[in-house]
């Protein structure tokens, strides 16, 4: 059992598919199995750990071995993450499994279980790449995804221990107390016991019920439902998840494996095969022939299941055909083995999406809007703009799930899959199934010219043959024809589109059994059966199973084994084993069972035509989990998928998909599969597997990059539920999106759309801007400049601003030129004044870029008088900004002091919106260095903080992290406020804690450490330790040795100025080995003199202080032949000693101290020095600061 959750397709179990070599399968009895050995099987080992590890390793696919600096990023990233595992636990909670713990130094988490649909799920996204693609998500940042080669050129790989995970499982399968198992060896009763112990044939499928220490077990018989003993060495566990679920929840009658019925490839068949045995039929629906006759196939050959269809190329009749008595060799193969036999069966599960092409493409131009055309870019303001607002903010529109319409509606009416002993037991779910069949009595104006339409009024005064004529005629056609779609269709139209003038559909009934008598007496073959089975939907529809049952059943018989119409067939077949399975008819249904299954699997392109389907669908899933084909499975699981959507179970199906896209295992079948999954993990609010299903589909799919569009916009919707990407309006995207978007790019190139391939390429720009990557902006900007001119003169119009504006931000002040300059031109012969207007302010930032001062200032009066012209409040603001910010950088204050107070009194007139006062926070700014530059530090403090009221009004948090900079070194050096510096250096810490910037909080917190010690008050000292102990923390995840090394140092300065000296040592000491484990010896050298500093300006235990300084830091500086450090520290030392009054040890080291000054050419302070001390202590003059 040990490849219970290996990838499917590496068969690990002797009873999988493939051919099995001859065995003998001996009958033993039931007590000869010794009970020590069911004790070796299926419980958890006492040794056991219930944790679980789970190891990753970043690999480049090109290279094909581990990506050493993008695995140290990932495991620095782990270790970041160690202490604050919120966002670990919460992704391993959508993976469903829990988080134990984080082992970064070896790239590992340890998880855990707890039921067994945890462990199932988890095995599922573990095999279908989920969980690497989730990791990615956790572990790596924007400046990955925006590298498209890198994206491209990696993978993680995660690894557990298989035979540990089914260890764990088996444990939760005893745990539960109930699962399946297969019975291993046929059993049968001791005659002691008869009526005991259930009697088993090999491979036959049981329920057991446990008994803890027991060697039986209580079981059920899938197979004949009879109850008894089960010995535990007899059977084993079904190894997969899946299939215990799916037997729990779909509970049912299933037939034996029968190895012997099948020798072949385990392949699915098609075209002629050959009969390598003669067959004469036992039922009339059943085909005759020879040995050696050739016999087309119709449809196709599942393994796993006993009959198929076909037809003799001798006599042309049509029949099921055993599969045994053919030679399995002789069909042609699919090349793949897949569960769709079309390209519509494929199609039809992306139909989800494709009916919002329309909507996703509209979604993305929205997206990609801009107001360059007609609203001024304001200098500088890339600072503020480009940066992610509070990610605790509501979500924008733009991002908000849409209102689903047409086929992605959510149905709400979702019935339980729960078993029943008797007929009744299903009438309320056939109740509410009927209930949800209602259909409209259309008058015949809203009928759409059908073959037949019944006025049923003249039809009901008397029952003459003549009034019965046109139905039986329509009906007696031999064969199929198009016009009987309607027949057999899922929405039952026949009935609708026909038949009008009818108030109760008893009317409707007693007319189509009059019509059933007189084809009857008439010998109307086809007529009667068809109306047989009208009248048999119509009894299900009425819960009526057993007249159904009737209907159906005489329809068969009267059809004796035509398969003209094989649609009438099929559906005959199907809704008969519907109603055998509900009425649990064992005896009757057996043999037609397994024809339902074939007829309803074997056929392509069989639309539905009942909802019980589902009970038909779901035996032939058991026959293939019986049979181990994985063929049969995994068509099942379509069929089941796509008849569960048509019924609007979105619930219900996930299980059903994700068991088809393991199976499926190549595209294009596993793209129709994850298309499926996308929109499902989507509509459970997965956002992490919804992402990593699209992201899987694209590095699979055999079309290269290409992405449907309505794939992007649900991995932009997911990706803004995972990074919070707030406004609407300033059309922010995450960069966890450009995967998608550059294969939905790639998905457009192929197809020529050219409005859409520029939308993306205006999104990609804008991710790279938000980023601060205006090079890769510049490659899309490029391309959409292309496509816009393919397209219309105002999109190449608007295209040209926005790759211009890119320039400015990349520096390229030149490259900005070459674009605006042959754009102004063009506009000479217009009369757009706003455009104009936006040349110039563009115009203007470049040339202030080119340092042509002079110029810039034209331009930028050239743009304030168009947008005066124009009446444009706003634009007239940004460009006095400009003006203002022109001649700020000119050392000119107070015409930048006026220019900036115009440009902040228009803005106050503007109606109030977060960007127009994200523009006003910058020119506050500005203002505020102009006033502070004037030492107007009253006005200038005031600027600095309306900018930041702003910032908090909007909660956006990069304009007030720009602001709060600003008044850190305002109250810190400008006008020193200890206090207010502390205040605003703690908002800074929050705002780093809200942008989960690590390395900025630990940077923070060692400042704010340093502030608060600086106040030297006991509950100063206490706040300024947890800040540095915090700080130690942060710099310990992030693998920052130096500067943990400097925190543990000043945790223990802090510890000695609280007087707490017993832990002045501890700190000391870990701050010093941690420096000496760096490699670094001038980092052991500063720490050993600092950790010595600690004493020597201290009052308390001055004497350790020796330790540090002789011991310590002398031999270190020696090595590095650092003379002036060995210099300093012997100054000290000789002080240290005066003041102890060791003067001999004074006396040595004033001595080295002389000998070290002549190296380093600064002998006469510390000579004088000596001289006194050979004189006496006393008149000693104070110790000089070290040089």
């Amino acid at each position: 059992m040990g490849g219970c959750f290996c990838i499917p397709g590496e068969p690990s179990l002797s009873w999988g598919p493939g051919k099995e070599t001859p065995s003998k399968d001996p009958t033993i009895s039931s007590e000869f199995i010794s009970s020590s050995e069911s004790k070796e099987k299926c419980f958890l080992p006492q040794n056991m750990t219930p944790d679980l590890t789970l190891s990753f390793s970043v690999k480049s696919r090109s290279r094909r071995c581990v990506n050493g600096p993008l695995q140290e990023a990932a495991r620095k990233r782990l270790w970041a993450l160690e202490n604050e595992d919120q966002e670990v636990r919460a992704l391993f909670k959508d993976l469903s499994a829990r988080l134990v713990g984080i082992q970064s130094q070896k790239a590992q988490f340890l998880i855990t279980f707890k039921t067994m649909e945890e462990i199932w799920k988890f095995s599922t996204y573990l095999n279908l790449g989920y969980v690497s693609a989730c990791l990615e998500h956790l572990l790596f940042d924007h400046k990955y995804w925006l590298n498209c080669r890198l994206v491209e050129d990696t993978e993680i790989q995660v690894s557990v221990d298989d035979k540990h995970l089914e260890a764990i499982y088996l444990g939760l399968l005893i745990q539960e107390g109930h699962f399946f198992c297969r019975a291993m060896c046929s059993v049968a009763q001791p005659a002691e016991k008869e009526g005991e112990y259930l009697t088993l044939c090999r491979n036959e499928l049981i329920s057991v019920k446990i008994a803890e220490g027991d060697p039986e077990w209580e079981g059920v018989s899938l197979v004949t439902g009879q109850r008894g003993l089960v010995p535990v060495s007899a059977v084993e566990p079904l190894p997969l998840p899946f299939h215990q679920w799916f037997l729990k929840n779909y509970p049912g009658i299933c037939g034996l494996s029968r190895k012997k019925d099948w020798t072949g490839s385990y392949q699915i068949g098609r075209g002629k095969c050959k009969a390598w045995k003669e067959y004469e039929r036992e039922e009339k629906d059943e085909l005759n022939f020879r040995q050696g006759e050739s016999i087309e196939i119709i449809g196709f050959v599942i393994p796993g299941l006993q009959w198929f269809i076909g037809k003799s190329t001798l006599s042309g009749e049509v029949g099921f055909v055993p599969t045994r008595n053919i030679d399995p060799d002789s069909y042609s193969p699919m090349s793949k083995n897949s569960a769709f036999f079309s390209e519509e069966e494929r199609c039809s599960l992306g139909v989800l999406g494709s009916d919002r092409k329309a909507e996703c493409a509209d979604f993305l131009h929205t997206l990609a809007q801009t107001d360059i055309t007609s609203i001024y870019r304001l200098s500088g303001f890339e600072s503020i703009q480009n940066l992610p607002n509070d990610l605790s903010a509501s979500q924008p529109e733009v991002f908000k799930d849409t209102q689903p319409g047409g086929a992605w509606e959510e149905h709400q009416a979702v019935g339980s899959r729960q078993s029943s002993s008797s007929e009744d037991s299903s009438l309320e779910e056939e109740l509410l199934s009927a209930a949800s069949d209602t259909y409209h009595l259309p008058e015949p104006d809203d009928l759409d010219d059908p073959e037949l339409l019944m006025d049923l009024n003249t039809c009901q005064e008397e029952e003459e043959a003549e009034n019965f004529t046109p139905i039986l005629a329509f009906l007696d056609h031999k064969g199929y024809a198009d016009h009987f779609k309607s027949l057999y269709d899922f929405s039952f139209s026949f009935l609708t589109s026909s038949f009008y003038s009818y108030s109760e559909e008893d009317e409707l009934v007693a007319y189509l059994e009059a019509s059933r008598k007189w084809a009857k007496r008439s010998h109307m073959t086809w007529a009667h059966a068809r109306l047989c089975f009208l009248l048999g939907r119509l009894s299900v529809r009425k819960v009526k199973l057993s007249q159904a049952r009737v209907y159906f059943e005489e329809a068969i018989h009267i059809l004796n084994g035509a398969f003209e119409d094989l649609s009438l067939a099929a559906a005959l077949y199907i809704n008969l084993a519907a109603i055998y399975l509900r009425q649990r008819l064992r005896h009757k249904g057996s043999a037609l069972l397994e024809k339902a299954g074939v007829l309803l699997a074997c056929l392509p392109d069989r639309e539905s035509s009942a909802k019980s389907e589902l009970d038909v669908v779901a035996y032939v899933l058991r026959q293939g989990i019986v049979s181990g084909s994985c063929p049969l499975e995994a068509r099942a699981c379509f069929l089941a998928t796509r008849l569960l959507l048509s019924l609007g179970r979105h619930d219900e199906v996930l299980p059903f998909a994700e068991r088809l896209q393991l199976l499926s295992g190549h595209a294009p079948a596993s793209d129709a599969a994850a298309t499926i999954l996308s929109f499902l993990y989507d509509k459970k609010y997965l956002p992490h597997l919804a992402v990593a299903s699209v992201r899987q589909r694209g590095t699979q799919s055999t079309q290269g990059m290409a992405l449907p569009i309505w794939h992007v916009h649900l991995v932009l919707q997911n990706a803004s539920k995972l990074l919070g990407i707030p406004s609407p309006s300033w059309g922010e995207v995450s960069a966890l999106a450009c995967p998608a978007l550059r294969q939905a790019l790639a998905a457009c190139e192929e197809q020529a759309d050219w409005s859409t391939q520029r939308a993306l390429c205006l999104i990609l720009s804008k991710v790279y801007l938000q980023h601060r990557s205006p090079d890769g902006a510049i490659h899309y900007l490029s391309q959409a400049l292309m496509l816009s001119q393919l397209l219309s003169e105002q999109e190449a119009f608007e295209s040209s601003l926005c790759l211009a504006w890119a320039y400015l931000l990349a520096s390229q002040a030149k490259k900005a030129l070459d674009v605006l300059e042959p754009l102004l031109y063009s506009l000479k012969e217009k009369e757009s004044v706003t455009q104009k207007g936006v040349v110039h302010n563009l115009l203007g930032l470049a040339l202030q870029g080119e340092g042509r001062v002079n110029k810039a200032a034209k331009s930028y009066l050239r743009a304030l008088n168009r947008a005066q012209e124009a009446g444009d409040v706003r634009n007239q603001a940004v460009t006095l900004a400009n003006l203002g910010h022109l001649t700020l950088k000119s050392w000119t204050q107070q015409p930048a002091r006026d220019y900036l107070l115009q440009a902040v009194q228009l803005y106050s007139k503007l109606q109030a919106s977060m960007e127009t006062d994200m523009e006003l926070v910058q020119v506050l700014l500005w203002l505020a260095q102009v006033q502070v530059y004037g030492r107007h530090l009253t006005s200038g403090r005031f600027c600095y903080e309306m900018a930041l009221l702003f910032g908090l009004r909007h909660r956006h948090l990069k304009s007030q992290l720009q602001v709060t900079k600003s008044l850190c070194h305002f109250y810190s050096s400008v006008s020193p406020n200890p206090e207010a510096c502390i205040t605003y250096h703690e908002h800074w810490l929050t705002l780093a804690q809200q942008l989960r910037d690590r390395e900025m909080e630990g940077r923070l917190l060692e400042s704010l450490g340093q502030l608060y010690r600086n106040l030297n008050t006991a509950r100063s000292l206490r706040r300024s330790l947890t800040c540095i102990k915090e700080s130690l923390r942060i710099f310990i995840d992030l693998g920052e040795k130096d500067k943990a090394a400097e925190a543990w140092l000043g945790a223990g300065r802090l510890h000695y100025l609280m007087q707490e000296d017993e832990l002045v040592e501890l700190y000391l000491q870990a701050a010093i080995q941690k420096a000496l484990k760096s490699e670094e010896p001038s980092l052991a050298l500063k720490l050993y003199e600092e950790a010595g500093d600690v004493f020597f300006n201290g009052t308390r235990h001055r004497h350790r202080a020796v330790e540090y300084y002789r011991a310590g830091a002398v031999p270190l500086a020696r090595r590095m032949k650092a003379v002036r450090t060995e210099l300093r520290i012997f100054n000290k030392l000789t002080e240290l000693q005066i003041s102890l009054e060791g003067y001999e040890k004074a006396l040595e080291f004033a001595t080295l101290a002389a000998r070290l000054s002549t190296i380093a050419e600064s002998q006469g302070g510390l000579i004088l020095r000596q001289g006194v001390l050979s004189s006496g202590p006393t008149h000693l003059p104070p110790a000089e600061g070290c040089p």
